[in-house]
């Protein structure tokens, strides 16, 4: 497929100032797509827009990512409040975090330029920045912004001089990056075209020269409706020790199967042929989960690794299958660990079942053994007794501890 089609399909187009999208099948330009270090890792609320980075990456753009350790002192201003300001050391230790899964996930060479805007604009001077990029915005134009009549609106909670001026200093890292690399094409997500259209008017204004901004669709969560991300409540991150690598993975395990073909088109490389096979299977035995298993792979895939993936995939199978507990190497251990609760051996099974938070009391615990609700490394038991070696506690069909 052509880069345009491969968009389409993938149901990554939202809004965009090009003449039609078939400009983008043209000669291959520079992009760059940016985030701000607001927390040490990106979430799967960024993955799409990162998937989307890929597709052009792929398809011969070169890409330019910013880590913006100077709008990260600022806040990309919300519809309700304020942010709370980040520490210095805090966005800096973020920005370097985060660098390093832009990489990994959009598959982009290992020269690509990370770029962090904090290095222009601490040597940007007030009075300058006012002159030449405060006078080419209206006062009119910045108030008609929809965060803007959000904020202070009736019953809005007010915006400060420093949030109010967040997209002029957005509009001029297009600038910046458009007259030091040639980047002429702004990425991101629905939520920030009105940031990216700056940057387009700077350099119009400025530079008598065109540019251009392209969105990707802000992904629901088909489970709760609402989109993925912190602020949500409902974060999925991308780093393995804030949601681990098989937590990720049965994430996207439990998804619905009305969910499967636009999850696959969105984080997953998987073409239209290949799709339309692992849809074809999946229907065939809906029960058996099958496009879920494969969905949970590939995204696991591309965030993780493949061995993570693999990983994964193999305490899945030990967990809601048939799997013996000396197939389990000790990184399989620390993964699961990571994700349940553990206690160390030599304690009872009553005691640890009330250790872990399997069993509220000693008598649940009791009650739960006797009534064959538990099992341990696979097999039920009926009875209270020591465990003495590495084991897998497991309660009913979906909770679990560890004992090592």
């Amino acid at each position: 497929m052509k880069l345009s089609e491969e968009l389409q399909w993938r149901g990554f187009v939202a809004e965009h100032t090009l003449d039609q999208i078939s400009d983008l099948d043209k000669a291959p330009r520079n992009f760059y797509w940016g985030t701000d270090p607001s927390a040490d890792s990106l979430h799967i609320g960024h993955l799409a827009a990162l998937m989307m980075c890929a597709c052009f990456v792929r398809h011969g753009y070169t890409p330019y990512y910013l880590v913006g350790g100077a709008t990260g002192q600022i806040g990309d201003p919300k519809d309700t409040v304020e942010r709370d300001l980040k520490g210095l050391d805090e966005i800096d230790k973020n920005k370097h975090a985060l660098a390093k899964q832009i990489i990994r996930v959009t598959h982009s060479p290992e020269d690509t330029k990370i770029l962090d805007n904090y290095d222009w604009f601490s040597e940007v001077k007030f009075l300058p920045f006012l002159r030449e990029i405060g006078k080419a915005f209206s006062m009119t134009q910045l108030l008609d912004r929809q965060f803007v009549q959000k904020r202070i609106g009736e019953g809005g909670s007010g915006i400060s001089y420093a949030e109010f001026s967040y997209t002029l200093i957005q509009g001029y890292d297009f600038l910046h990056l458009f007259r030091e690399h040639n980047v002429d094409l702004q990425l991101c997500g629905a939520d920030q075209y009105g940031n990216c259209t700056s940057g387009i008017h700077l350099i119009k204004r400025l530079e008598n020269a065109k540019a251009d901004a392209y969105s990707c669709p802000l992904i629901i969560d088909k489970v709760t409706g609402r989109k993925f991300g912190k602020s949500e409540g409902n974060a999925v991150w991308l780093d393995a020790n804030k949601t681990s690598i098989f937590d990720f993975y049965q994430f996207w395990l439990n998804q619905s199967d009305d969910a499967l073909e636009d999850y696959f088109k969105y984080f997953t490389f998987i073409m239209p042929e290949e799709l339309e096979q692992i849809l074809a299977e999946h229907n065939e035995n809906p029960a058996a989960r099958l496009g879920q298993k494969r969905l949970g792979y590939e995204v696991t895939k591309v965030v993780h690794g493949e061995a993570a993936a693999k990983q994964a995939e193999k305490l899945t199978a030990f967990l809601f299958g048939d799997g013996k507990i000396d197939d389990l190497t000790s990184e399989d251990l620390d993964l699961l660990a990571q994700s349940f609760p553990t206690a160390a051996t030599g304690a009872t099974l009553v005691d640890i079942l009330v250790a872990t938070g399997l069993a509220s009391s000693k008598g649940e615990a009791r009650k739960l053994i006797s009534g064959n609700a538990i099992s341990v490394n696979g097999a039920k038991v009926t009875a209270d007794q020591t465990i003495d070696s590495t084991s897998v506690i497991k309660k009913g069909k979906n909770k679990f501890a560890v004992v090592r």
